[in-house]
């Protein structure tokens, strides 16, 4: 237990000047706290739900960011209205792939983080360093990952000094590549990265990627079981974001069920995704 400052109050550790990151106070004070200081026994394995597919996509003055909302428990559905797509701070979003419950955790922790950092230094952190310091805690979470509980996210933001949108991608060592116009991550990755090539061109507007990143989404769901395509019968849409200079907002789903309406219109008898007035 952390000892109490004389005269109680805030524990001691409170009052020390130190390093503006919240992760790095917390490892040093109750590392117990912290997601990937709590091991598996030896042998021990844990049967837990993953997420699946986020699809971020660059467009005119910024970045979109849309998951499926599947969670899958190897070929059960765990959950089919998860939210898999967070706000990390008024300009940055990050879209969850891996073991869930591990990886909302982590999110939560690097919102605190850079709240944290903004009252400690009076700024906002840089995109960049925001994409370096959630690398840094996916490679704290190394020991966790190799017993299987692994967190693989992708990150975006709004570059106020470059003035554009970038995406940042991540392994599970902690190694973060930054990626440009489009990328995926999750099981139905392959799929939907095959669907952004075909779909995506620079320049494109808001609405534009919107439906580009829904498409992606359902071709991926088409080919992959752990994908949850758009639910029609229940009513439930993939979550997306658009993060620009003005900052993170998401579409409600009466802005995203017209989108899946048009989709299924336009493949209406041909659900191969070839959509009318071209050649077959």
């Amino acid at each position: 237990m952390t000892p109490v400052a004389d005269g109680g109050g805030l524990p001691a550790a409170y009052l020390r000047t130190g390093s503006s990151s919240f992760t790095d106070f917390v490892a040093e004070h109750e590392p117990s706290l912290i997601p990937s200081r709590r091991g598996l026994p030896p042998g021990a394995s844990i049967d837990a739900p993953h997420g699946t597919t986020i699809v971020t996509v660059i467009f005119e003055g910024g970045v979109l960011m849309a998951g499926d909302r599947r969670a899958t428990m190897g070929n059960i559905i765990a959950n089919r209205d998860m939210e898999k797509v967070f706000a990390t701070d008024e300009f940055s979003v990050v879209g969850i792939a891996g073991t869930a419950g591990l990886a909302i955790e982590l999110v939560r922790l690097f919102q605190v983080e850079l709240e944290h950092y903004e009252k400690i230094e009076g700024a906002l952190m840089s995109l960049e360093g925001k994409a370096n310091r959630l690398a840094s805690m996916i490679r704290g979470n190394l020991g966790m990952a190799m017993q299987g509980l692994s967190v693989v996210p992708i990150f975006a933001g709004y570059d106020h000094q470059a003035g554009l949108g970038r995406i940042f991608s991540y392994d599970v060592t902690g190694g973060c590549y930054e990626e440009h116009d489009h990328h995926s991550v999750g099981s139905g990755s392959l799929f939907a990265r095959g669907a952004l090539k075909k779909l995506y061109r620079p320049g494109m507007s808001g609405d534009e990627a919107v439906r580009v990143a829904v498409e992606a989404l359902w071709d991926a769901a088409d080919d992959d079981s752990a994908t949850g395509g758009p639910d029609v019968g229940r009513r439930i849409w993939p979550t997306v974001a658009l993060v620009t200079a003005d900052g993170a907002r998401f579409i409600p789903d009466d802005g995203v069920a017209p989108v899946v309406d048009a989709i299924i219109a336009d493949r209406q008898g041909n659900p191969g995704g070839r959509r009318g007035g071209g050649a077959a």
